[in-house]
């Protein structure tokens, strides 16, 4: 290991220690070689490729697809005094032209940059004559179409090769399989590259899943346990998430929307709100989240299924980056897939596209109908295996009841093929449970031998009979014909009696479970236990970071992370030097905030110790 990226990792960022794959990806980039890096959110990227390009003589370039957040991220560099800064259309002409200026003198160390805006002719003829020490192309998974995020601007980076030969590029992301992973390679033309691919393992994130019943309802439960927190609520409209959050703040929840049709000022303010504030709900779409550094989000929570389990895990990943428990929760049902199924069919993609999109929504069908450990599942998808059952899901903190669902099956199977294989879920179950509605009595399936066979089982029990023969694949639902359910090849045996076959059951919603339980992955970082003396320092720790914080204008966590004013209501220092040895405070930030967060613990203590003695025996 280089004694200078050590002394960098001190000096500018307060830790002693890499971690996980840092310090090879490092010692790769500083090498002068291309480097693919597989991290997961909260593992660190930003170290990899703000160290190596440091070490290195001249310009760190970092491409970024989010304008928005360009500007927390140079806020947090300037924090540690890093010269950094942003090139984006948010910036006025002047602004824009101070920038190039202080590239040009060397001023600015790493710049951010959008895709768009680096490959165009004139930005990358201002480049020409500057010296780069290194290029991370962030959010690498943008350029794949086996991706879930993938973005047209990204393909133009190939360029980069050849317009600057001789400079390492740095490609990460969170999320990438295996195709993934080679296509960003090839796209990219990264030459050889090493390739780092850490656990896509987050022991400390609570995956739940429940089928869809009421849904906000349900909801309702799962944030009875949050109050007072801050997290996500994904829904897959912009109507929905309008009026979710309106919904949310009727019930006393601070809430707010995000999705692409609000104004851009609209999106800024909430956004600056939701970072820089405590309990914010942002309720959004997926346009929301990419580059989300905040450490103390709790929760994640889905009211639509997302399009694949990469944009699963990816936006689930936005939770706990501090290390800290947090629970990633989620309903769904076969509505869900219908919508999406029907939004590729009507997509302008080609019919590759289009079949890779239905593999992936099956794949992440499967993995919420599955019996199994859900982290060994999920890891499993990125082709990573986990040995044992993770403790901290819902199939292992309430196993699921498996049933001889043969017969039930096969009553099922009958019905759809003797009413023609041509009707969706809704008029199937209508059939079996013995309801005359018009179009049952229009279409004279009223007559059928399967009418009213299927009493002995509720209309959502049903429906997640239909689900798990779904993703068995003992049925298709035809989306060209608006989801209409046909039997498949694998059908046949079952309805011969030939095999059995255990579903799982349906459960009712159950109470709300204590995040505490369970929390037996020993990756999971340990809260460090204070007493109510150091609680009600902290509390006064974090009143000094929000005044700093808000007189900067940027968000709390960029002057210090919990987890810092946490070990030092704790530890309690009483000098710079002490104050030094506490994980996440490097030199920069000891000369600008050491006065003032010593000054507070210096208070806290005499004012205690004043406390603790009668007057006139001091």
């Amino acid at each position: 290991m280089s004694a200078k990226s050590l002394e960098l990792l001190h000096h500018l960022f307060g830790y002693d220690h890499f971690r996980g794959h840092q310090e090879a990806i490092i010692n790769s980039a500083e090498a002068g070689m291309d480097t693919l890096v597989l991290m997961p959110t909260g593992g660190g990227k930003s170290i990899c490729y703000q160290i190596s390009g440091l070490l290195r003589e001249g310009l760190t370039i970092v491409v970024s697809p989010l304008i928005a957040l360009m500007q927390d991220q140079v806020s947090a560099l300037l924090q540690i005094g890093v010269q950094a800064a942003f090139l984006n259309s948010s910036l006025s002409p002047s602004a824009q032209r101070e920038v190039l200026k202080n590239i040009a003198n060397g001023t600015t160390r790493i710049l951010y940059i959008a895709p768009e805006r680096l490959v165009q002719p004139y930005t990358l003829q201002q480049f020409q004559n500057i010296t780069l020490s290194l290029i991370a192309i962030d959010e690498a998974h943008c350029v794949s179409q086996w991706g879930h995020d993938f973005r047209q601007d990204y393909l133009s980076l190939n360029r980069l090769k050849d317009t600057f030969p001789g400079v390492p590029r740095m490609a990460l992301t969170a999320t990438a399989t295996s195709i993934s992973r080679k296509e960003i390679a090839l796209r990219l033309e990264l030459t050889d590259p090493e390739v780092f691919i850490s656990s896509f393992d987050r022991p400390n994130i609570r995956y739940l899943v429940k089928t869809k019943t009421d849904a906000r309802s349900q909801l309702k439960i799962f944030l009875s346990g949050h109050h007072g927190e801050s997290g996500i609520v994904y829904c897959l409209s912009r109507n929905k998430v309008d009026k979710t959050a309106e919904w949310l703040r009727k019930q006393g929840f601070n809430a707010l929307p995000y999705h692409a049709g609000l104004s851009q000022e609209a999106r800024s303010v909430n956004q600056a709100k939701f970072l820089r504030e405590d309990a914010v709900i942002m309720v959004a779409t997926i346009a929301f989240g990419m580059g989300i550094d905040k450490p103390d989000v709790r929760f994640v929570a889905h009211l639509d299924l997302p399009k694949s389990v990469e944009s699963y895990y990816q936006e689930t990943g936005r939770a706990g980056r501090d290390g800290k428990p947090a629970e990633a929760w989620m309903v769904y049902g076969l509505q869900d897939v219908v919508h999406l199924s029907k939004m590729v069919d009507q997509s302008d993609a080609d019919e590759l596209f289009k079949r890779r999109e239905k593999q992936k929504l099956e794949a992440l069908l499967g993995w919420c109908e599955t019996t199994q450990c859900r982290r060994q599942a999920l890891l499993a998808y990125f082709d990573e295996k986990l040995e044992t059952s993770c403790g901290n899901c819902d199939i292992c903190l309430t196993p699921p009841k498996l049933w001889d669902a043969t017969i039930t099956a096969q009553k099922l199977l009958s019905c759809i093929y003797r009413s023609g294989q041509r009707f969706g879920t809704a008029h199937v179950i209508d059939i079996l449970e013995g309801k005359q509605t018009e179009k049952v009595i229009q279409n004279n399936h009223h007559g059928l031998s399967t009418f009213g066979l299927g009493k002995d089982l509720n209309h959502q029990q049903w429906r997640s009979v239909i689900r798990q023969l779904l993703v068995q694949e003992f049925l298709i639902a035809d989306h060209e014909r608006y989801g209409a359910l046909r039997l498949t090849e694998k059908s046949r045996p079952l309805l011969r009696s030939e095999i059995q076959l255990n579903l799982r059951e349906e459960l009712n919603e159950p109470r709300p479970t204590s995040r505490s339980q369970s929390r037996s992955r020993s990756e999971v970082k340990r809260d460090i236990l204070l007493s109510q003396s150091e609680q009600m320092l902290l509390i006064e720790l974090k009143s000094c970071r929000r005044q700093l914080a808000e007189a900067q204008n940027v968000p709390p966590y960029v002057i210090f992370h919990d987890a810092t004013l946490t070990e030092m209501a704790k530890d309690k220092p009483k000098n710079n030097e002490a104050l030094l040895s506490i994980n996440g405070i490097g030199e920069t930030k000891l000369n600008r905030y050491g006065e003032a967060f010593l000054g507070v613990i210096d208070k806290f203590h005499r004012e205690t110790q004043a406390e603790s003695y009668p007057p006139g025996q001091e």
